[in-house]
């Protein structure tokens, strides 16, 4: 980018920020007058109850819950305030800008998330991007610097077929043409892109949501640890925000711990958690009980976490198919997708994992979680390329909000961010 590119950027980021600020601005002037009203209207009602009491004496038949009626019934999730204008800021706005926003569009939301996405990615980053641009530099590539190039991929944990793909391809455009080191990183970015992107299209669903007038069933597997319990609580808030009718299965019965961790993270979502207290329940029945009620409720999307480790993989397996004939003869037009949850951080024991479950548990889609904080966030692209699996979310974070629908362009730009 040169530095009139980098100025006109900069500038229209800082155009964007005041519209932002001025849009927050209005929204906590609006929001401080609706707490006066509800402080007034509390007032009034106080006066009220007052008048009354004095007028019933010594009767004590009045309704003692006017304070109660006042408060709020659900837990809300803090708003966050827009910080300084920075490079962070002005990234992220670009980012935005070149998938078709306008200054005026921009939410804060959009900004936080994907300035969690670059620092989550940073580890990653330092280990190949800082070491990627100090080879290359302005000049043109060379076999050597394909060879470095190769050597960061694999480190990266992008894994060898993705690798090889894209060494191939810079090799054959290197044999046609002279490549700058701008050109270079464009043309990488491009080639990890299609790489994100070929499984995705061949899913014939660019963004995974829940379909109305059905019943979508969402099975999360993967081993313990990986933060799939977790995950689906977050993902029971974007579904739940995203006015989907959204009800959560607890059928990891064979970890007490994940049935309790379900309910807190129903509770911050506003989602009921229909579980079994028994110890050791079937996992099926509470399926079957979830898809009942749901039924009743004409819920949009059931959520169902699932066990992450049984005695042996033959009856891990097993588990999940019996769940599956559940949904099949209770719900046979409902739109099941099986999501496997892998951590980021696992790197290439995560993409045995992918291998593993792919050949068994008919997956239609992956999860990548815990991508903040470490240096093998290649893995997604490995995922991609050897297992065939369409990434559906990422996680970039511990908050409710740090789960988001998998977007290949802001990953990619986030990966290979020059700062």
């Amino acid at each position: 980018m040169t530095n009139t590119d980098s100025d006109n950027s900069r500038e229209w980021a800082a155009e964007a920020y005041a519209l932002l600020k001025k849009r927050q601005e209005e929204q906590k002037q609006e929001l401080k007058n609706q707490e006066e009203q509800k402080q007034e209207l509390k007032n009034q009602e106080e006066q009220k109850q007052e008048l009354k009491n004095q007028e019933e004496q010594k009767q004590n038949i009045g309704d003692p819950g006017i304070r109660d009626n006042i408060q709020e019934s659900n837990k809300t999730i803090s708003e966050p305030e827009l910080g300084e204008f920075d490079d962070n800021f002005t990234w992220s706005a670009m980012v935005l800008a070149a998938q078709g926003k306008k200054k005026n569009q921009i939410s804060l939301d959009e900004i936080n998330w994907l300035t969690k996405l670059r620092r989550g990615l940073e580890e990653t980053r330092k280990g190949f991007v800082t070491e990627l641009l100090e080879k290359l530099g302005d000049d043109p590539l060379t076999p050597e610097s394909l060879d470095d190039l190769e050597t960061l991929l694999i480190r990266a944990d992008v894994g060898i077929d993705s690798t090889d793909k894209v060494i191939s391809s810079l090799r054959k455009k290197l044999n046609e043409e002279v490549v700058g080191g701008e050109a270079g990183i464009k043309f990488l970015k491009r080639e990890l892109k299609l790489i994100i992107d070929k499984p995705i299209k061949n899913s014939g669903n660019d963004l995974l949501v829940p379909q109305k007038g059905k019943l979508n069933v969402w099975l999360l597997v993967g081993v313990n640890g990986v933060g799939k319990t977790t995950t689906l609580g977050k993902l029971a808030y974007l579904s739940s925000k995203s006015n989907y009718k959204t009800l959560i299965a607890a059928a990891d019965t064979f970890r007490a711990a994940a049935v309790e961790q379900l309910k807190v993270w129903g509770e911050r979502s506003n989602v009921d958690v229909i579980s079994n207290q028994s110890k050791n329940a079937d996992p099926a029945a509470v399926v079957f009980d979830a898809i009942n009620s749901a039924k009743k409720r004409n819920v949009d999307l059931l959520l169902v976490d699932t066990a992450g480790r049984l005695q042996t993989k033959n009856n891990l397996m097993d588990e999940l198919a019996k769940i599956k004939k559940i949904i099949d003869k209770k719900v046979p037009d409902a739109i099941i997708e099986s999501l496997l949850v892998l951590d980021a951080s696992q790197g290439q024991n995560g993409l045995k994992q992918a291998k593993s479950f792919a050949k068994t548990a008919n997956l239609s889609g992956a999860i990548i979680t815990k991508l903040d904080g470490t240096s093998r966030g290649g893995v997604s692209l490995a995922v991609s390329e050897e297992v065939n699996l369409p990434i559906r979310f990422i996680g970039a974070g511990e908050g409710i909000k740090d789960l988001r629908p998998f977007n290949s362009y802001e990953f990619v730009e986030a990966l290979l961010a020059d700062q």
